[in-house]
């Protein structure tokens, strides 16, 4: 029904922003992620958005990706995971971090986000592990554990997954590097060095 909405940023809270468009203010809730490029009060921003519908609420979801809808759009599909638990998901941790995460089956990293217990995070890995693999393709490949701890480890520095999996693919293949020599020698490699 909305499906984008662009405007000007009115207020910034936590987990939500209200944007003018066309002198009306709309209230919509966001991930940290999408939070954090918003820029300034007053600026022009644009959003993907999700109208959630509840018999006793209506709720607007903004997402500053159209990937990061979709992700979030998966993840609500899951028994037992509601928007704000989806939200806290998606403020814990980047769509490519997520992504990894559940389709290499780490509910360790999955359960750290807030309101995400053991039980939830195995569901989310059983139930969207496919789903995810055929609809992000790069992220489906398999992981040793250490790779995925460094790819996420640099996409949580702001570098994008097909970056971050290009300098491991480059990284020699020795069990005896500790995790911080990996990341450092990807940085080079990303670096030109």
């Amino acid at each position: 029904m909305i499906a984008t909405l662009e405007g000007i940023l009115e207020y910034r809270g936590n987990d939500s922003v209200i944007i003018n468009v066309g002198g009306i203010g709309f209230r919509v809730y966001v991930p940290g992620s999408t939070l954090s490029q918003l820029g300034a009060v007053k600026g022009r921003v644009s959003l993907y958005t999700h109208l959630h519908v509840r018999e006793d609420n209506v709720s607007l979801y903004g997402f500053a990706s159209s990937e990061e809808l979709a992700l979030f759009k998966n993840l609500i599909s899951v028994s037992g995971v509601g928007s704000k638990v989806a939200l806290a998901l998606l403020s814990a941790l980047n769509p490519e971090q997520l992504v990894m995460a559940i389709t290499s089956g780490d509910s360790d990293l999955i359960s750290q986000a807030p309101g995400i217990g053991k039980k939830m995070a195995s569901r989310l890995v059983v139930e969207l592990r496919g789903k995810l693999e055929k609809e992000w393709k790069e992220v489906a490949l398999p992981l040793a554990p250490e790779s995925a701890d460094v790819i996420a480890a640099l996409t949580g520095l702001g570098y994008s997954l097909t970056e971050a999996t290009k300098a491991i693919s480059k990284l020699p293949d020795s069990e005896e590097l500790s995790l911080e020599e990996k990341i450092k020698m990807a940085l080079q490699q990303m670096a030109g060095g």
